[in-house]
């Protein structure tokens, strides 16, 4: 497989649709294991049509240039209440990605 499935997550602000179902929010990514490239993404979110957004925002972004351009594109363009959550749960989920550079992409038990 080229591929690796990582997930970020952070803490959802109060009077959301979403804070009902979860308690945080989750950015899922599956990314190309030779070039960090975003291949697909989901998250969270209560709306199809914000899980979307999320989903054609991040696509083809690769991780190997940092994660600054996608936070800046959220927060720039995502205009709702979970915008600082999704920032959040992006920087955590290069955080994993890191992780599993640093590691040479072995499995993490």
């Amino acid at each position: 497989m080229n591929t690796v499935f990582i997930a970020g997550h952070a803490r959802l602000p109060s009077g959301m649709a979403a804070k009902s179902m979860y308690e945080t929010l989750t950015i899922t990514a599956e990314i190309d294991k030779k070039y960090g490239v975003i291949v697909a993404a989901n998250c969270t979110l209560a709306t199809e049509h914000g899980r979307d957004f999320i989903q054609r925002s991040l696509r083809g972004y690769s991780l190997q240039e940092g994660i600054e351009e996608p936070v800046r594109i959220i927060k720039e363009h995502y205009l709702g209440k979970a915008g600082n959550a999704l920032a959040s749960a992006l920087k955590d989920l290069y955080k994993q990605y890191e992780g599993y550079v640093e590691t040479g992409g072995e499995e993490r038990l």
